[in-house]
């Protein structure tokens, strides 16, 4: 079996869906409330219920997955879409805030990802930037203009590590670098959607402030994020995605 053979058949394995019921735009997310808000705004049925992933479809051709956490989802992710040739794949996550003027609420645009996870060292060297597609940013950052919220741009740190708020060094190492945001699946997405000639972008919410004491996220504080910002934040990646496609807006893929 070829690369395609397998991601036709894993695809459904994995979601639940058939590849033929996957749309043209793909949103990602981390999490299953996504999905079944997606679903409940369309009328759509949720596919994958115990299985890996979940995926929902709406009638105008938008897919949503949920991945699951963390960089091996997201390679394995990227990796199976290529069952679908997806025309733009949109991730909505969550990341912590790592400037003074990162506030909770505030939306990250990245303009690249420094790939700390090690899983997209498996797809090409160490020093191949990790990428979105410009013109998808575009989009994304003309449907925040036209909601009148903040978004900051900047570079996003992605880590394979999920508990290092205690590493005085880790913490250090974050704020020798400059990165605007900490995340664990942007640069993978970027770069696995770049090795697989995939037009892909993130739009990240900022739902805590690791490097103060008082904004490392906890259940209570994630709860009170998801409550507040969550409904915009995936209401801005659905009308980006409808957007290319009623506009038939052609996201261009480059190799460098």
């Amino acid at each position: 079996m070829d690369k395609l053979e397998i991601a036709r058949d894993w695809l459904p394995r994995y979601t639940g869906m058939p590849v033929d019921q996957f749309g043209s735009h793909i949103l990602l997310t981390n999490f299953a409330s996504y999905v079944e808000r997606f679903a409940e705004r369309f009328g759509c049925a949720i596919s994958g219920e115990g299985l890996p992933m979940q995926a929902a479809t709406s009638e105008e051709g938008i897919t949503i997955i949920n991945f699951g956490i963390g960089t091996a989802n997201a390679a394995t992710v990227m990796d199976l879409l290529v069952a679908v040739e997806p025309k733009s794949v949109l991730f909505l996550g969550k990341c912590g805030g790592l400037k003074h003027s990162s506030e909770i609420g505030h939306f990250i645009l990245p303009i690249a990802a420094i790939r700390g996870e090690g899983t997209s060292d498996e797809y090409f060297p160490p020093l191949m930037p990790a990428l979105p597609s410009f013109e998808l940013h575009k989009v994304v950052s003309d449907e925040i203009d036209r909601r009148d919220l903040e978004y900051r741009t900047g570079v996003v740190y992605t880590t394979n590590r999920r508990v290092w708020e205690h590493d005085r060094a880790f913490l250090d190492k974050m704020r020798g670098l400059t990165s605007i945001a900490v995340d664990m699946e942007t640069a993978t997405i970027f770069i696995v959607g770049h090795a697989n000639s995939i037009a892909r972008g993130a739009l990240l919410l900022v739902s805590d402030v690791p490097l103060r004491p008082e904004g490392i996220k906890t259940q209570e504080t994630d709860r009170v994020v998801t409550a507040t910002w969550s409904d915009v934040h995936l209401e801005i990646g659905i009308d980006s995605v409808r957007r290319i496609a009623e506009e038939a807006l052609e996201v261009k893929h480059f190799r460098f």
